[in-house]
């Protein structure tokens, strides 16, 4: 499922977060969506899932197909068991209610952690398992549904160097297995290069790159020069206070 985003323009308060943008991601096309903190990056991710209306603009979806969201932290029920974070939708939500027998859904849950690393730990409760599991785990029940856009909100966030790789190479992992269109939100240039065939940067409102990981890392604009080397100088004004 393809994602296309025309003129799409979303405020608060009166200040403009995005400012009449467009793009496209293809079906199977990872896009990362960068900017410096506070330039709407999550916003565009809750306008996709509809958690936002936009006050103007589209998003069109160029087929029907199950949308799923990976949260930043997890956002795993703290109360429910690794099998009960992973079914949740599939017992909660009315189209999936009944559908699967227990049996059936046992056998779900241990093809999606075998897809994303990890194995026999259905009965474990989030505050048991690293971030980096926690991370995976949020994985596995996002692709439970089978969804053909998977969304990532910083799935880098708090973890380290390896643990972020291991992510990394599981975002690709999902797209290739699933062809699941994929947009990522993040800071990480680790995360850009492992992940992305595309990216898109915004900038008060606007989008003020778009290239592949490579044109990024060349700096070929001054956009780019400047995110690449985190420097203060350039076309982007950074406000150091609100830091």
């Amino acid at each position: 499922m393809g994602l296309i985003v025309e003129h799409l323009t979303k405020s608060f308060d009166r200040k403009i977060i995005l400012d009449d943008i467009s793009f496209e991601v293809k079906t199977g096309e990872i896009l990362a969506v960068i900017g410096f903190s506070g330039s709407g990056k999550s916003t565009v991710l809750k306008l996709i899932t509809g958690l936002l209306e936009p006050d103007a603009g589209k998003i069109i979806l160029d087929s029907p197909g199950e949308a799923a969201m990976v949260f930043q932290y997890s956002a795993l029920f703290d109360s429910l068991n690794v099998f009960d974070n992973i079914t949740f939708a599939l017992q909660e939500r009315k189209e999936f209610k009944g559908r699967y027998t227990k049996e059936q859904l046992k056998d779900m849950v241990a093809k999606k952690l075998e897809t994303v690393g990890l194995s026999n730990i259905e009965e474990k409760f989030p505050y048991e398992l690293s971030g980096g599991m926690q991370k995976r785990v949020s994985f596995a029940r996002a692709i439970m549904t089978e969804p053909s856009l998977i969304l990532y909100d910083e799935p880098t966030a708090g973890l380290d160097p390896v643990a972020s790789t291991i992510i990394e190479d599981y975002i690709v992992r999902l797209r290739n297995e699933t062809n699941a269109t994929a947009i990522v939100v993040t800071h990480q240039l680790s995360t850009i290069k492992r992940c992305a065939d595309r990216v898109i940067m915004l900038y008060q409102g606007k989008i003020v790159f778009e290239g592949t990981p490579n044109e990024l890392c060349l700096g070929v604009t001054p956009y780019a020069k400047q995110f690449i080397e985190a420097s203060l100088d350039g076309p982007m004004k950074i406000n150091t206070s609100d830091f």
